[in-house]
């Protein structure tokens, strides 16, 4: 539930420099993985890299990441002291990005009015920003199969990847699937009403956040690639299995709700495309893992 089943490429970074081979299938917490990343960065030396929405789910461990790895992280986000930006107006972003190698775009808006503005519009200006600053990668999130479920976010996520894919930056667009984070907030929020969405006909593959960002990490501290890098969870799972677990480790009461999905939507959603059989980078820790290591409230 990427920023949408219900949505987060959300507040819902370097492609190492391995070869495909290398690449396919790896899981996101492999110690080989990671020395490739380390080596990678060393490779391109140390970077200058701004994370636009670099305080949100994914963006702050993006930024973790990135500095963890010896890079000069800048955290673009309008409240943001030092580096004060509006993708919705492009004000801020020629200071932002001056002498900037690597661009970031982890910002998100979920919001109906705002969601076109801020995912398209600010890729635009955005990129424009970063062909004026002389930025050599731009790297987008993005959502696993978002080009194939007919849904209005979705499209928007699909023509924010179009015009990175158009644009004068070189670029590489990094789709993760659905995050345990968006999971547990959906069910946490219908839980108030007493009642968990409990569909076992939509098969979801869920990643954390922290390891979808190692792959966004991995991609900035590299050369562009002109292309698309697919980020899966584990486990193909669905999602009566997912609020199953997040009620048996909660303990909360709650009903199990099939909630059927008509249409074209859910038969997209039924023929599994939120997942990715063959990723590029896979995580390691399930969902019911995840929840575990939460703190409890």
């Amino acid at each position: 539930m990427n920023a949408n089943i219900a949505s987060d490429a959300n507040e819902n970074e370097p492609a190492v420099t391995m070869d495909e081979a290398a690449m396919n299938e790896a899981p996101i917490g492999d110690a080989a993985m990671d020395e490739a990343a380390m080596k990678g960065a060393e490779e391109m030396g140390v970077l200058d890299i701004a994370v636009a929405g670099g305080t949100g789910t994914l963006g702050r461990h993006v930024v973790e990441q990135l500095r963890a790895r010896g890079h000069r992280v800048r955290v673009l986000s309008r409240g943001s002291a030092q580096f004060p930006v509006d993708l919705s107006t492009g004000e801020g972003l020629a200071a932002a990005l001056a002498g900037c190698d690597v661009v970031v775009d982890a910002a998100n808006s979920t919001a109906p009015r705002t969601v076109r503005a801020t995912l398209v519009d600010g890729t635009r200006r955005l990129l424009e920003a970063e062909r004026a600053a002389g930025v050599g990668h731009h790297v987008c999130v993005s959502i696993v199969g978002c080009d194939r479920v007919p849904m209005p976010y979705y499209k928007v996520k699909t023509d924010q990847e179009g015009l990175v894919a158009a644009g004068r930056v070189p670029w590489t667009i990094v789709r993760a699937t659905q995050f345990h984070e968006l999971a547990a907030g959906v069910f946490t929020a219908t839980a108030r009403a007493r009642f968990l969405p409990a569909s076992a006909s939509v098969p979801l593959q869920p990643i954390a956040a922290a390891e979808a960002a190692r792959a966004v990490a991995d991609a900035a501290g590299s050369a562009p690639r002109n292309g698309r890098v697919e980020v899966a969870g584990p486990d193909r799972t669905d999602l009566r299995a997912l609020a199953t677990a997040w009620r048996a480790t909660t303990g909360r009461g709650a009903v199990l709700l099939p909630v059927p999905i008509p249409g074209r939507i859910g038969r997209a959603l039924r023929a599994g495309h939120l997942t990715e059989s063959s990723p590029d980078a896979r995580g390691t820790i399930g969902f019911a893992q995840w929840l575990e290591e939460q703190p409890r409230p």
